[in-house]
């Protein structure tokens, strides 16, 4: 498959998960879309990762306009799609939920159910019905009307969108020192204890997020 990694900005990228696509045998397209032209046809898959920018600042980040779109038509067209944390919340916003500020700022792991739809679901059903997710993000997504609200935590942790469209809020695509380095810039707790729980968590929820990612590929490549 030729996959499709949109991304919004050098910090953000698609980490272990580019290294997962290209494991598999695919071809990985990277797109930094604040700073490029709209992404040309022709993926068989697409991947949305995060970003410092937030939906409702698209005052600042005019180009949001243009992802939203995008999104929508492979929504619409049945592209297999997976966003991961402001990704999540762009896919949610798309198709027509809500995105704001959450009761707090997320920053360490977490405590994920999924639920019943989770569970029987072909990627997220991948996961343990309950696990520890990396979160790092302020804001948070409603469920869009139609939609299947897949796990929960602190907040929505997992969405479907029609049948081939799915969003993540936590982050299960990250090496240690990026997600150091947003913890450095803004953090719940302090930093020095973000690092000793990523220190003692971080390898099995990367093997955790490797295997959500290849869910997420196998999915794709199986008919709609």
């Amino acid at each position: 498959m030729r996959v499709l990694s949109l991304v919004h900005g050098p910090h953000v990228r698609s980490e272990l998960w580019g290294d997962v696509v290209r494991a598999e045998g695919h071809e990985l397209v990277e797109w930094d879309l604040p700073r490029q032209a709209a992404p040309p046809n022709g993926f068989d898959a697409v991947m949305v990762f995060g970003g410092e920018m937030n939906v409702g600042e698209e005052g600042r980040n005019p180009w949001l306009h243009d992802e939203y779109e995008l999104l929508r038509g492979w929504i619409a067209d049945g592209t297999p799609l997976i966003g991961v944390c402001l990704g999540a919340q762009t896919i949610a916003h798309a198709a027509g939920g809500a995105v704001g500020p959450g009761p707090e700022l997320l920053s360490g792991f977490y405590e994920t159910e999924l639920t019943p739809a989770g569970l029987d679901d072909p990627v997220l059903g991948s996961m343990p019905a309950r696990f520890e997710a990396l979160n790092a993000n302020g804001y948070c997504f409603t469920v869009p009307a139609g939609a299947v609200r897949l796990a929960d935590g602190p907040v929505t942790q997992a969405l479907r969108v029609g049948e081939r469209a799915w969003g993540v809020q936590f982050h299960p695509e990250v090496r240690r020192d990026q997600v150091l380095a947003w913890w450095r810039v803004e953090a719940a707790r302090p930093v020095a204890e973000l690092e000793a729980a990523l220190d003692e968590k971080l390898a099995g929820w990367q093997e955790l997020g490797r295997k959500l990612c290849r869910a997420f590929l196998a999915t794709a490549q199986s008919p709609s």
